[in-house]
């Protein structure tokens, strides 16, 4: 899908982490929209997308002097005591438009030198190898959580056909692995996924968040359900998968692979603690 790109001149870009990521000090979003248009995306019901004439992922709004408004920021809010990131909480923040705008990278140059007490990347877009020379500076105040819902093409096609393909995330796991970048794979949600899941995992993180619509949408799954996701399970006769207890299925499997510690349940797994 080609979204429609629009420019904004916003006055704030840090906003209070609330809620499921009230473990943070502030959320950091460099877009608003997201052109990968997941279809069990819980921002489909939230009010910057319901309040728009245009479907999600149709559209995305690029901050302009982003950078200059976080270094100010920064500075006010570490003023004032320990300031931790989530970037991003209602985009994804290595979207096609990055790889032209690059509004990501020059908030983390900012943050190269204006350092937060921690920062977490939220993303499924290996574009984020691309900034893996700005990662290396700020050492251990950042993990970068990779988002790897299934390992099977054919689901992530149904489910987020304008997503990158799993190959591309699982060898940009490699690289942020080989540069000692903290990271995290994230099967969220937990899509229908093989036996072999957990092993192609295995050696990439020895870190994985396990989340689903029902612990992770922020409604106990009914802004999932409202989407309407039941029928694409339906379609495949995969019901079973798209139940509270489905991520169970997962989490048994890797606990095969990884020691159960390595294995974060929702919540838990995005925390910056």
């Amino acid at each position: 899908m080609t979204a429609q790109i629009l420019y904004k001149n916003p006055k704030t870009i840090l906003n209070k982490g609330t809620g499921f990521l009230s473990d943070y000090s502030h959320t950091l979003n460099p877009y608003t929209g997201c052109s990968f248009s997941c279809s069990y995306c819980y921002v489909r019901k939230m009010p910057v997308s319901i309040f728009r004439k245009e479907d999600w992922g149709s559209w995305v709004d690029v901050k302009k002097g982003a950078a200059e408004i976080l270094d100010k920021a920064l500075t006010r809010e570490k003023a004032k005591g320990n300031v931790t990131i989530f970037m991003s909480s209602s985009t994804d923040p290595y979207q096609p438009i990055e790889y032209q705008e690059r509004i990501t990278r020059s908030l983390l140059e900012v943050m190269v030198i204006n350092q937060p007490d921690f920062l977490f990347v939220q993303t499924r877009s290996p574009l984020v190898k691309r900034d893996i020379d700005l990662f290396a500076q700020l050492k251990n105040k950042v993990r970068i959580s990779m988002t790897i819902e299934t390992d099977r093409e054919d689901i992530r096609k149904h489910f987020t056909p304008d997503a990158p393909p799993i190959g591309g995330r699982l060898k940009t796991l490699q690289l942020l692995r080989d540069a000692d970048i903290p990271t995290q794979a994230t099967i969220a949600p937990v899509l229908p996924s093989s036996n072999e899941f957990p092993d192609k995992l295995a050696g990439l993180v020895n870190r994985v968040c396990v989340d689903d619509y029902f612990m992770g949408d922020g409604s106990g799954g009914k802004r999932t359900k409202s989407l309407g996701i039941a029928s694409k399970y339906q379609a495949l006769g995969l019901e079973d998968w798209y139940h509270p207890s489905a991520y169970k299925i997962v989490y048994d499997r890797l606990k095969g692979v990884f020691p159960e510690e390595q294995i974060l349940l929702s919540q838990e797994g995005f925390s910056p603690f």
